[in-house]
């Protein structure tokens, strides 16, 4: 046996060191797409797409991991009363692969992570309710005939569904009315909520987190008041801010602490035409100290007043709640609209959720309330008997959340008219990079990261999920 050479031993034990060291990683990076005629729908790209040092005269889109802004908590839908009840109706082998592939990030799933619920009836409600609704003429102000029994068919059922597939769901619980008792007109639409019954609507929060609590339920978050400017829905409360703040400071915030509840408090819950009704009540420091931050939606105003919130206390979270799709809607510009102004447009100006209106509707978009309900909310899934069909809102959230899973941050990149974006860094360490081609030509562009490009190419409306690993370079 021949005897090597010192050296060369130890010159072949460093360069076999350095190849498990220094040899970067090569995997590609991985492509979704849908396109606005739906030839695609978020379609996987069968061929990777690899890093290359070779500069060229694309639009460069800058992701910059190094740049980071808030945590996102998740993407998802509201699941109203009514969606539920479509849903729980399916054959149990229907429902069980509907609510995976909503649910699940396996396969073909999207990997739905947030839920906001109505506390009580929504207009997409079969009937208008509450959870302590009295005789005409009678009141409870000690809640004794509080009781969530009229969930127990089908809400809480399928949320107990859902979180078997999706333990970390985050849920958030909006009213869309106090009991018709406390308020001012005694209906479910409309009305003000009389100042002598703060203490025992703040005791009804209180009472439905326990409760659903005990379903195994956890309610992340509550926002005072479904659109509290809006009291033509059916049902509804008009609140000023004002009296938020005073429902906070004096009745909500105290008695959460006195009753040892964690859930945040979310004020607003409305559209960003009105940046100035969250920005008075944290004006108020007795209210203040109870916030955890302000919710938003968009049938009016700017998605940059998120910003102005931000910049006003920006110590104070952001979320945006809900937006519709009207039916029967038009798939190309729906997406084009929902992808660049809300999926890219809400995380860019500071919101930790996403959240499209509603789930799930009926061919003919029931249920709703009568007299003030929405009769033209296209659901993201439409049921139809024993079947379920996607619409856009199921693609458009899908885009995102796939891939940014709770926890992940987003981080920087460029802006530009024609390719709107956002980019995120999840806690695994993959790097997602959310886009839209916004203009009416197919588009060419780089997407650059630490001094290295992918070019891609985009036709025109269409939306991209790219993903790669941060470690990834170039071949």
């Amino acid at each position: 046996m021949r005897l090597l050479n010192l050296s060369v031993i130890a010159a072949l034990a460093l360069g076999s060191c350095a190849s498990k060291k220094d040899v970067p990683a090569t995997a590609g990076v991985e492509s979704w797409i849908t396109n606005g005629d739906r030839s695609a729908l978020l379609e996987k790209q069968k061929t990777p797409l690899h890093f290359s040092t070779a500069m060229n005269n694309n639009i460069n889109i800058v992701v910059d991991d190094q740049q980071r802004y808030q945590t996102m908590d998740g993407f998802g839908y509201t699941l109203t009363g009514g969606s539920a009840s479509l849903m729980n109706g399916l054959p149990a082998a229907e429902k069980k692969a509907m609510l995976k592939e909503i649910f699940s990030t396996a396969g073909n799933g999207i990997g739905i992570s947030y839920l906001r619920l109505s506390v009580g009836a929504s207009d997409l409600s079969a009937e208008t309710f509450t959870y302590n609704e009295m005789p005409a003429g009678q009141t409870d102000p000690e809640l004794k005939n509080f009781s969530i029994e009229k969930e127990m068919k089908d809400l809480v059922p399928m949320l107990k569904e859902i979180i078997a597939i999706n333990p970390k769901l985050r849920i958030m619980g909006s009213p869309w009315t106090a009991p018709t008792w406390m308020k001012d007109n005694q209906a479910y639409r409309g009305g003000s909520l009389k100042p002598e019954y703060y203490q025992a609507y703040a005791k009804y929060f209180v009472k439905y987190i326990e409760a659903m609590k005990a379903q195994g339920i956890i309610i992340d978050a509550v926002t005072i008041q479904n659109e509290p400017l809006h009291p033509g829905n059916n049902p509804s409360m008009y609140m000023t801010p004002q009296d938020q703040a005073n429902f906070i400071k004096t009745a909500l915030g105290p008695v959460f602490k006195a009753a040892g509840i964690k859930t945040k408090i979310i004020i607003y819950d409305h559209n960003a035409d009105r940046p100035d009704y969250p920005i008075t009540i944290l004006n108020d420091p007795e209210a203040n100290q109870y916030i955890d931050g302000s919710a938003f939606h968009l049938y009016g105003g700017q998605i940059s007043a998120l910003s102005k919130v931000h910049e006003a206390f920006p110590n104070k979270n952001l979320y945006f709640t809900e937006q519709w799709v009207g039916g029967p809607g038009n798939f190309a510009e729906d997406l084009k609209w929902h992808v660049s102004t809300l999926m890219t447009g809400a995380p860019r100006n500071w919101s930790k959720t996403v959240l499209e209106w509603n789930l799930a509707a009926d061919p003919q978009y029931r249920p709703f309330t009568p007299d003030g309900g929405c009769t033209s909310c296209l659901g993201a899934i439409t049921i139809d008997g024993k079947t379920w069909s996607k619409n856009i809102a199921y693609y458009s959230i899908g885009h995102t959340s796939k891939f940014v899973s709770p926890g992940s941050v987003r981080i920087a990149s460029n802006q530009n008219d024609k390719i709107q974006n956002v980019a995120y860094q999840t806690p695994e360490g993959k790097l997602v990079l959310v886009t839209m081609n916004n203009s009416p030509e197919t588009q060419t562009f780089n997407i650059k990261y630490n001094g290295q490009v992918v070019s891609t190419t985009l036709a025109a409306g269409s939306a991209g999920t790219y993903t790669w690993n941060s470690k990834t370079r170039a071949k």
